[in-house]
């Protein structure tokens, strides 16, 4: 990003009004909410016509890489630039080659979309003042084994790496600007591709690797997690969906800096994917979990 939109953004951030308020005063600390997923993080049937005005949007920094398995030029990005909140181009969707790759569209409106992001970083930044960036990286039908594997340096791998390169980009291009990016929470929105018979077995086991390689990767052993999942994926005609749940909340209870964020009462458009409003809530209610949880971790340090 060029200089003098880092010095408009950080204005924003900061409250400055001239780019001399900047200062010299060494880098600033910026809290960073991390997104990331399948269809659902992605906001896949999200229509950006609908989404609701916001003052907080101009204040909060955001970069973003989301589209179909495996990442490659096709994604819609932030062409590795921090801007401010806001929804999100559709890409460059391809066809799939003789059935061989998936490939979803990124989001159905060819105007684009947003995803929980949105209303998490709104409802955080409507409690407190702190300056707030958030980065998104998530692809549409993508399961832990088979594409967000930390393990693997391979294609099972990609989508895994491909939010740790996101990652040092954004980390790198911020400190250009004079911002040190803190993460505070990473909000975790899949679990439909891994509902059968091999992958809901193993998804506690797959989530709680994911889980601590994040924080390992992330340079924060407490960082604080977000789980959620559509729990009524497929109109309930899937079987393993309840395992995939389950398994979400299973991981939370047995980990002091997880919570489980329940989806079941927001609002769906199909058998697979929340609606504008759905998406919505799911990040009003992950924001008030990480809310509830940042609270009672102080009360609990007192």
């Amino acid at each position: 990003m060029h200089r003098i939109c880092w010095i408009a953004l950080l204005a924003l951030l900061t409250g400055c009004r001239t780019p001399g308020g900047l200062g010299s005063g060494g880098s600033r600390d910026v809290d960073l909410l991390i997104v990331a997923g399948q269809s659902n993080a992605v906001g896949f049937d999200t229509a950006p016509a609908a989404l609701p005005f916001s003052k907080y949007d101009q204040h909060i920094l955001f970069w973003w890489r989301t589209g179909d398995p495996p990442p490659d030029e096709h994604d819609s990005t932030s062409h590795e630039e921090w801007t401010s909140l806001r929804e999100q181009s559709r890409g460059n969707p391809v066809e799939p080659r003789d059935n061989k790759e998936r490939q979803y569209g990124n989001f159905s409106h060819s105007e684009g979309g947003f995803g929980p992001e949105i209303s998490f970083a709104r409802t955080i930044r409507a409690h407190s003042d702190h300056p707030l960036a958030v980065l998104k990286v998530a692809f549409s039908g993508t399961g832990i084994r088979q594409d967000w594997d930390p393990n693997s340096l391979g294609p099972n791998g990609s989508c895994y790496r491909a939010l740790t390169n996101e990652f040092h980009l954004a980390a790198a291009e911020a400190r250009k600007g004079g911002v040190t990016l803190r993460p505070r929470a990473f909000l975790w929105v899949q679990g439909e591709s891994d509902a059968d018979p091999k992958d809901a077995a193993e998804y506690a086991d797959a989530l709680h690797w994911l889980i601590f390689s994040v924080r390992r990767d992330f340079s924060d052993p407490d960082l604080n997690v977000l789980l959620a999942v559509n729990t009524r994926f497929n109109e309930g005609k899937n079987d393993y969906m309840k395992a995939i749940v389950a398994a979400q909340q299973a991981v939370a209870a047995n980990d002091p800096h997880c919570v489980y964020v329940d989806t079941s009462a927001a609002e769906v458009v199909n058998p697979y994917h929340f609606s504008t409003k759905g998406t919505l809530q799911v990040g009003e209610w992950a924001a008030d979990a990480l809310l509830k949880m940042e609270s009672e971790t102080k009360q609990h340090r007192r």
